[in-house]
């Protein structure tokens, strides 16, 4: 395999996130606002979705707003109203209950989310920074997350390595991931699960099988483990040789530059 040599943070994330999709995954991908929210929470995933169809996972399929199955080798353009409703689907599911229902009934083997707080132990806060009753700052609240991370198999986080947004301990929990650790979930009533991965531009983490920390998975090309602690607010747990992301290959990062996202429509931030 011939490594690219020239590549973004984007399409290292994107090539990350396809690894982990596997064929016949049904995938849920959720909303973002715009600029940098929009990248991570959807046009990453959605891109990772279609590398895994063109590579290693044919049968790979989406669920995108009210889009169950949209045909990834038929990207819009452009995503607007008219755009999206046109798009070659299986089918639109009208109604929220139905994205909801499919959650409760366990369909999903992936979901991606975004937040803009996660602890050492893969609580998720999207609903409000500082005290509940008096934040800082009130975010966009807790759409369908919670049932993400209580319903799905392998949810991955897709965000930024800053230090106000990986915290010892988040200001609210939106999503239970793996609560205090250990244990701790099933004992508060949940069923096994929590974050599968948490894939950022300077590293990929994982949780430990036993205490349920955070963990080094890989450290990105170009950057240093340093770079990665520097950027977090815990220390997170280390193997004694933390490895390299596996780069894209020149193959990949073609696809995504000439098939995928020619437009720039998904990869904008």
């Amino acid at each position: 395999m011939a490594y690219a040599r020239d590549f973004t943070p984007n399409e290292l994330m994107v090539v990350a996130a396809a690894r982990e999709l596997r064929d016949e995954d049904l995938v849920f991908v959720g909303v973002g606002t715009a600029g940098r929210a929009f990248t991570l929470a959807v046009g990453i995933p959605i891109a990772a979705a279609r590398l895994a169809q063109m590579t290693h996972a044919p049968h790979v399929a989406i669920y995108w707003g009210n889009l169950l199955s949209p045909d990834l080798s038929r990207i819009p353009p452009k995503l607007t109203q008219h755009h999206v409703t046109t798009w070659p689907c299986a089918a639109q599911l009208a109604h929220t209950g139905d994205k909801c229902d499919m959650l409760a009934r366990r369909q999903f083997d992936v979901c991606f989310d975004s937040a803009p707080q996660i602890d050492r132990f893969g609580n998720l806060n999207i609903t409000a920074i500082g005290d509940y009753r008096r934040p800082k700052a009130r975010l966009i609240g807790c759409l369908a997350q919670p049932d993400h991370l209580a319903f799905v198999d392998r949810p991955i986080v897709m965000t930024d390595l800053q230090r106000r947004t990986f915290v010892e301990r988040v200001d609210f929990i939106t999503s239970v991931g793996h609560l205090e650790g250990r244990d701790s979930r099933e004992k508060a009533g949940l069923a096994p699960g929590g974050p599968w991965r948490v894939i950022t531009d300077k590293a990929v983490f994982s949780f430990h099988p036993e205490t349920k920390e955070m963990q080094v998975q890989s450290v990105h090309p170009g950057v240093t483990l340093d770079e990665v602690l520097a950027s977090m607010s815990f220390r997170p747990l280390l193997s004694q040789d933390v490895p390299t992301t596996e780069p894209p290959s020149s193959e990949q990062v073609g696809l995504i530059r000439r098939e995928i996202d020619p437009n720039r429509i998904l990869l904008v931030a």
